[in-house]
Formats: structure tokens, C-alpha cells, sequence
């Protein structure tokens, strides 16, 4: 029996998403568990599978376009059912006498656009489309807006609608498009789903953990020297991140009450090592998960490392690959930052700051000496994690990183 298919919670509280592909073409065949549809959230890109097998009989959506959780995004039939008049059907399916493939949605737009006029106070359905089945696009939100600016006396006028020809040259790498405000001296940027996910979150934290630092620093010598002979033996390419990331797992194991998260009920102890990695992207920040790293090789963990890092760069992590974890490893070394703190990342119970690995002037049995010095900064919540037990976790992981092999073993 024919059904819709509707946009799915993806994570939770989440309210849309963006249907931004159709694997299928109308009327192929599929499998349950085969993707039928692409969806894609503030973090990641989501394949949403069949439950049964069936039939792509008729997509409601075109790709980019938010679809509100619950809406309907196309309409499935089961295997060999015949139907005689689809627009029939999914007018009785949908309960609406509006065109089919309209009614899901409002606007034909696109989500950049559609936030560009919001940012800007223009009704995104008095926007003229020039894009694909005259869907609105960013260029006929700047458009709209330089017409509205234009048809305002000069006196009265607006600074804020028509970009600057500076800001219209401007490369974007993936961001929302800046407004000019020329004679304000600035330029406004609308904030991108994913910059106000990061914000939400990151408020979160800030406003519900109580969070204490721990700072610590440690000779690399031998952590470089080993990586330098992991990179000749072996084909994978082992990061500086990597091996941090591997000796983080096993001050957990050594340290198992660090590996924990606070919920309202209870401190919730896991019995693996799940650490996320903080990637910068064009789109934001993303926070991939290693699963079980206390359980891999480092070249094993440098592999899914890598993985990792190019879906995320590429917009490609499924919702599944950025939940979970106890600890994020957060790296800025390679921007040459010799020391900073960073934000834990909720529900987790810290985050590891990296900085720069330097050579600095030390005392080795009272003689003055160089060694190589890297410096990290741990943010806790205080809720499920003392003092003295995140001090005895940053002394266990500083002893990991000047005596490397014990990372290996």
C-alpha cells in the first residue's frame, strides 16, 4: 500500500533538515535499508534508509530545499503495486488540493537564500526566482535587495541591502554571503545553520558546566622521533594529533572515571574510549568521533583519522559519526598558537587544548639543556570530574607523551 515518506528527526530537537539529493529516480526499485534519500543537517549529511522494500513513486522535494520535520518528501509504493492516477493518490495521502509536488513547502528557495532575506527582513516570497523550476536563489535575494534599496529616496535610504562590489567579489568558501554596510565601515555575514548550531551548543556548555582547567607540558623528543620512524615503516601517514589522540585513550584506561559524561540521574561511566577530533572547515567546526581507540593500532587510528577529517571537509559525516565521546582533542599547533583553552563540548566531560610544539631552554638534573616542549590545556566539567582525578589523568597522559612507546604497547 502506496505512503509517504516524511523528513525524519535526524538528531535530536532538531525542527528541518535540507533534502539535498534523491539517490533514486521516480519509480526505481529499492531494498529495505537502501538509501532513498540525502538529507542534510547543521553538521552532517544523512542517507535516510528504507524500512521496507518498495517503490520511489513520486518525490515532493526538489534537492536544496528545508523540509520541516514530519513533512512529506515523496510518496512510496510497495513492490508491484499499480497505481493509475499518482496525483490523485497523493492528493488523498497529503489531504491538500494544492499541486503535489508544492504542497510540502512554501517557498521555492533555496536555504541560503531563504536566510539571506530573512537576515535582510524581505519576504521570501516577494523574491522573483531565476534558479532551476524558478527556484529563488542567493543571487535573486541580492537582487530583491538592491531593488528595495534603489527604490528609496536617497535621504532615507538604507545602507545595509546591495553589497559592496568588494563583498561581491569576495570568495565565500561556503559561507553565508556578507551584506555591505559601506558607510558604516562593516560588512554583515548572516549566520550559517551550522555557525548557529556551534553557538547553541557552545552557549550550553558555557551556561550549564561548571568547567576548572588543568595545564601541563611535556619533551616531545621521543614522541617526534617515533612518529618520524612510524612514518617511514609504515604507508599511513601518523599525525602529531594522532598520537596525542592515542595516548589521551590511554590515560582513560588508566584513569577510567575520566571517561565519563554527566546526566541528570547518574555519572555514566563507558566501557570503550571514544574521542572526537576537532575539525575546521569551511562550514564550521566539526567534532568527528573515534570509536574505540583504546582497541587500535596507531596506524589503525591515523587511517580512520584521516577519514574522518576529508568527510568532514567534504560536509559528508553521517549524524552517527558526531555523537557520543567523553573528550575532544582540539589541535591549533599547526597555526603555530603555543597555548590556548578550549570549550568542552556537551554532553562530554572535557576537551584537550594542543598547542604548538616549540624547543624551549629546560633543567635536566640542575644543567641547562633544549628540548622540544609541548604545552596542553585540559577544560573539565566539574560536575562528574574532580581535581585531583583530572590531575592524575594529565599525570598519566604527560608520562604517555615523554615515554611514547608505552603508547604502542
Amino acid at each position: 500500500m502506496a505512503s509517504l515518506l516524511r523528513m525524519p528527526e535526524i538528531a535530536a530537537n532538531t525542527t528541518e533538515a535540507v533534502l539535498t539529493e534523491w539517490p533514486l529516480a521516480e519509480n526505481a526499485s529499492f531494498a529495505a535499508g537502501d538509501p532513498i534519500a540525502t538529507v542534510e543537517t547543521e553538521k552532517a549529511v544523512v542517507d535516510v534508509p528504507a524500512e521496507a522494500d518498495g517503490v520511489l513513486l513520486r518525490t515532493l522535494v526538489e534537492p536544496g530545499r528545508s523540509v520541516s520535520v514530519g513533512a512529506p518528501m515523496a510518496v512510496l509504493a510497495a513492490p508491484g503495486e499499480v497505481v493509475d492516477d499518482v496525483d490523485a493518490l497523493v492528493g488523498r495521502l497529503i489531504g491538500a488540493s494544492t499541486p503535489a509536488r508544492e504542497a510540502p513547502v512554501r517557498v521555492f528557495a533555496s536555504p541560503l537564500a531563504r536566510r539571506l532575506a530573512k537576515e535582510n527582513g524581505l519576504p521570501v516570497a516577494d523574491v522573483h526566482g531565476t534558479g532551476p523550476g524558478g527556484r529563488i536563489i542567493r543571487d535573486d535575494v541580492r537582487r530583491a535587495l538592491a531593488e528595495r534599496a534603489s527604490a528609496v529616496p536617497s535621504r532615507h535610504r538604507e545602507p545595509t541591502a546591495t553589497p559592496s562590489p568588494a563583498a561581491q567579489a569576495r570568495p565565500t568558501s561556503g559561507t553565508a554571503p556578507s551584506v555591505a554596510t559601506a558607510s558604516l565601515g562593516y560588512d554583515e555575514v548572516p549566520h550559517s545553520r551550522m555557525r548557529r548550531a556551534i553557538a547553541d551548543r557552545l552557549s550550553e556548555s558555557h551556561r550549564q558546566a561548571p568547567v576548572f582547567t588543568i595545564r601541563g607540558s611535556a619533551r616531545v623528543d621521543a614522541l617526534l622521533s617515533l612518529r618520524a620512524q612510524l612514518n617511514d615503516a609504515a604507508g599511513v601517514k601518523v599525525s602529531v594529533t594522532d598520537l596525542v589522540v592515542a595516548a589521551a585513550a590511554r590515560a582513560h584506561v588508566a584513569v577510567p572515571d575520566m571517561n565519563v559524561i554527566w546526566t541528570p540521574d547518574a555519572v555514566r561511566r563507558f566501557h570503550d574510549v571514544d574521542i572526537a577530533i576537532a575539525v575546521a572547515t569551511d562550514r564550521g567546526l566539526v567534532t568527528p568521533v573515534l570509536r574505540a581507540v583504546q582497541s587500535l593500532t596507531v596506524s589503525a587510528l591515523a587511517t580512520r583519522s584521516a577519514d574522518l577529517v576529508a568527510s568532514a571537509r567534504e560536509g559528508r559525516l553521517r549524524q552517527e559519526e558526531l555523537e557520543g565521546g567523553t573528550l575532544t582533542v582540539s589541535n591549533l599547533g599547526g597555526f603555530g598558537t603555543e597555548e590556548f583553552s578550549a570549550v568542552i563540548n556537551p554532553p562530554q566531560a572535557a576537551i584537550l587544548a594542543v598547542g604548538a610544539a616549540r624547543q624551549e631552554v629546560v633543567v635536566t638534573d640542575g644543567e641547562l639543556g633544549v628540548a622540544t616542549v609541548l604545552r596542553t590545556t585540559l577544560s573539565v566539567d566539574h560536575r562528574p570530574v574532580d581535581g585531583a582525578l583530572a590531575a592524575r589523568w594529565m599525570a598519566q597522559f604527560l608520562g604517555l607523551l615523554e615515554a611514547p612507546i608505552r603508547i604502542l604497547a
